[in-house]
């Protein structure tokens, strides 16, 4: 591990989702400190870049309860970009069909990151969080380069494709991620 470069790869909306779950219930999220997670995450290794996916809200001025989820995200994003070595927030968009609402796009900006970066030499290692399948053909070109790629999982729900595929796979579970969660920030609601 000695000298690796890392970069880390967090679908945003995946991480809320699993940290938010039944099983991990951390239902109170105030704010989470995603810096230091990275930086756990890394190891011994150097971060090269911190990225952030996550598709953004749109609200039309008359959607109150969007409005609110907008303002929210903003807050989001102005405490990723404030950490010691900022994240690079790369956006998708929702969509909405039928009453439901999807995120588009954040695979793909997964995808051409991790194959770019590993063309242009930028990592020695992906730390990649996510649990999205679609990733599997950019993880098997970017293993084909010589790179890395670490899944980074939970225990309560892995993707056992991508750990099958993955060079090494981690599952986290509640107490490792409690350290990371401040008692004491206001609320981000997501």
């Amino acid at each position: 591990m000695e000298n690796k470069r890392a970069a880390i790869y967090i679908d945003g909306s995946n991480l809320y989702h699993k940290l938010s779950s039944e099983t991990l219930k951390f239902e109170n999220l105030k704010k989470f400190n995603y810096r230091g997670l990275a930086e756990w995450l890394a190891r011994d290794r150097r971060i090269v870049s911190c990225r952030y996916y996550v598709g953004v809200i749109r609200a039309k001025p008359s959607d109150q309860k969007g409005q609110e989820l907008r303002q929210s995200q903003q807050k989001l994003f102005s405490h990723l970009t404030s950490q010691s070595q900022r994240f690079t927030i790369r956006e998708g968009y929702i969509m909405e069909h039928k009453g439901i609402h999807y995120e588009k796009g954040v695979d793909v900006e997964m995808a051409v990151d991790l194959i770019c970066g590993a063309y242009d030499d930028i990592y020695d290692v992906a730390i990649l969080l996510s649990s999205d399948t679609d990733l599997i053909p950019a993880i098997k070109r970017v293993r084909s380069l010589k790179k890395e790629i670490e899944y980074i999982g939970f225990a309560h729900q892995p993707s056992l494709a991508l750990q099958r595929h993955a060079s090494l796979s981690r599952l986290l579970i509640k107490e490792e991620l409690q350290p990371f969660v401040y008692k004491d920030q206001p609320k981000l609601d997501l």
